[in-house]
């Protein structure tokens, strides 16, 4: 019994799984923060984008000028 006591003890493969799944978790934060933000920032430009188009044609009301 002290045997496997002992054993126990000393075993550390359980604490090393448990240690690259907290790096594993880490490393999926700082993945998902950096996705999250870049999402916002892309998104921000496409319709900064979006509106210069919009507004560049106009009230759609006014004929194109005419071509001398």
């Amino acid at each position: 019994m002290q045997n496997f006591i002992t054993r126990f003890v000393n075993d550390e493969s359980g604490a090393t799984a448990i240690e690259y799944g907290l790096i594993a978790a880490l490393i999926s934060v700082g993945i998902i923060g950096a996705a999250t933000s870049l999402g916002t920032g892309i998104s921000d430009q496409f319709q900064t984008v979006s509106d210069s188009v919009a507004g560049a044609g106009g009230d759609g009301d006014t004929p194109p000028p005419a071509d001398p």
